[in-house]
Formats: structure tokens, sequence, C-alpha cells
């Protein structure tokens, strides 16, 4: 991982070498070289994801567990949740702060945006959230059943 002082720039390089992942297959089929996906900072996840909404934006869908696991887990308010649950912004916490992320389909096979937000002093990268994010990304590009006559 490469941060500046303040944490404003972050790269964080990862690989996979079992092509059965969604990084794997990326890796594999970009040739090893290439950006899958770019974060972009915001101060207000829900303004943001709310002025995309308004604009055509469709984030990448969230199973509806994720943010059961979410309310139960750390005990959010039922609203709070609902909030989270409407605009597909996944939640983190540490002692430090909490962390939100919003993220597009993926474009083509492979690549996304993410849009975060980090209140306190949070300093991850929401890793607890990423099965989450890649089912979702998984059932994003599977092909739509063909209906039976």
């Amino acid at each position: 991982m490469i941060e500046n002082a303040d944490g404003s720039f972050r790269l964080t390089l990862n690989g996979a070498e079992n092509t059965r992942t969604l990084a794997g297959r990326f890796i594999a089929d970009t040739f090893g070289s290439a950006v899958q996906h770019v974060a972009f900072e915001t101060r207000d996840i829900f303004a943001t994801a709310e002025a995309l909404a308004a604009g055509g934006f469709e984030g990448l869908v969230i199973s509806r567990n994720y943010f059961d696991d979410a309310e139960a887990r750390f005990g959010l308010e039922p609203a709070f949740a609902d909030r989270l649950r409407a605009l597909n912004i996944l939640y983190d916490r540490d002692d430090h702060g909490e962390f939100f992320q919003l993220y597009s389909p993926n474009i083509g096979e492979g690549s996304f945006f993410e849009i975060v937000e980090r209140r306190g002093g949070y300093q991850g990268y929401g890793a607890p959230n990423a099965p989450f994010r890649i089912a979702a990304q998984t059932r994003h590009l599977r092909p739509k059943a063909v209906p039976r006559r």
C-alpha cells in the first residue's frame, strides 16, 4: 500500500492467483496489469448517493442479508439501517470511526467505481464488506435466466 501523510491519497495493489475469483479473472484477462477499481472520497455519502440516483446512477445491489447482519452486528438504529439499505451503502466501524462504501456495478467484466466516506479516525478499507461486494458483483455478472415457455 502507498499512502501520503494525511491519507488523502491511497494506492493499494492487490492480486489473486486463483482465476476462479473476480480479481483473479480480471488479472488473467488483462494479462496482469490494469486498474480494476478506483475509489473516490465524499464528505457526505448519503447526499452523494442521492444525487447520483437522481442523475440515473444505479448502484451495485447489495443483498438484504448484509444490511440485516450489519444492523444486528453494530446495533444500528433501524431507520439508519433502512437508509443504508435503500441506497446500497455498505457500513463498517472500528474503535476510531465509521466507514461507508457505495459501489457501481461492474463496467464490462472487471472494472468498477467505489465512493467512500470516512468518519472519525477509521483507517481501514472496509475489508469485512468485501465478501458481500464480491457476491453482489458475481450476481450482477451472471447471465439473466431465460424464461421458460
